[in-house]
């Protein structure tokens, strides 16, 4: 147990804004191995961000008054809070990807453009359409039943940060190694980890499967999985494997298309 906790609060630590500092991070410690472990849960982290993020939601949703705008001003004001909570740690990732492969047919020339910190014109247009995905079509499902977009936003942070974990176990890491803060995640996920990793996942759709029975949560999955498909295809083609952008355009692709297959399924 005290192994499972440091390695939670290393993927805390690592992919949002909340203070691990201190004795508690001097506790936790850090090594390449530990990011390895730390794999397992990041759809924990999911669970954090989307139970957070949701209250955000929910909260704004009972306060603002009953007016049509107000389903567009809770899911803007929760999707600005969960960047900040995140340090925009994904949408830069999607980004840079953005960038290179927009950039560049040439697989090198492309690695080399997402390097670069500066967001070329491919990456805005990316990271526009992606927030605005996010927030049209949170606003649309609280128009159709708010505690429904409340319970979706927590399952899809959860989903698009398990996703990932299937481009990690069936792809190399490819890029400036040395330099890449991916790598140690690259090494691979061992099944001990990824079966950890969709415990997570399968423990947070149990749970909106029992707030939301009648909600259609197979086809929200079933999105999200589409998103993966593609992002690994394109990751494969154009790259001959991943970085670490490529694995935040991952989870950004399959929570917009989580959001969008239980769109879809709505009467």
């Amino acid at each position: 147990m005290n192994r499972f906790v440091r390695h939670f609060l290393l993927a805390l630590q690592f992919f949002t804004r909340i203070p691990v500092t201190g004795r508690l991070a001097e506790w936790v410690g850090f090594s390449p191995a530990m990011l390895r472990a730390s794999a397992a849960h990041f759809p924990g982290v999911g669970w954090i961000v989307g139970a957070i993020t949701a209250a955000v939601l929910w909260g704004l949703l009972l306060l603002l008054p009953p007016v049509p705008a107000a389903p567009w001003v809770a899911a803007i004001a929760s999707t600005v809070f969960g960047v900040l909570l995140t340090g925009a740690f994904h949408e830069d990732g999607l980004a840079d990807l953005a960038d290179g492969l927009g950039g560049s047919m040439d697989r090198s020339r492309a690695l080399e453009i997402m390097k670069d910190s500066r967001i070329g014109s491919y990456g805005a247009i990316a990271l526009v359409l992606a927030v605005l995905a996010k927030v049209a079509l949170l606003a649309l499902l609280a128009q159709v039943d708010a505690w429904l977009a409340v319970v979706a936003l927590f399952a899809a942070h959860v989903t698009s940060r398990t996703v990932p974990l299937f481009v990690i176990r069936t792809l190399a890491h490819v890029g400036d190694t040395p330099q890449s803060k991916s790598k140690p995640l690259a090494e691979s996920i061992g099944n001990a980890g990824l079966a950890a990793g969709l415990l997570w996942w399968a423990l947070a759709m149990a749970l909106v499967e029992w707030l939301l029975p009648a909600a259609p949560w197979a086809l929200a999955v079933l999105g999200a999985l589409v998103g993966l498909a593609w992002m690994w295809r394109l990751l494969q083609r154009r790259l001959q494997g991943f970085t670490g952008d490529g694995l935040g355009a991952t989870q950004q692709v399959s929570e917009v298309l989580f959001y969008l297959g239980l769109a879809l399924s709505m009467p």
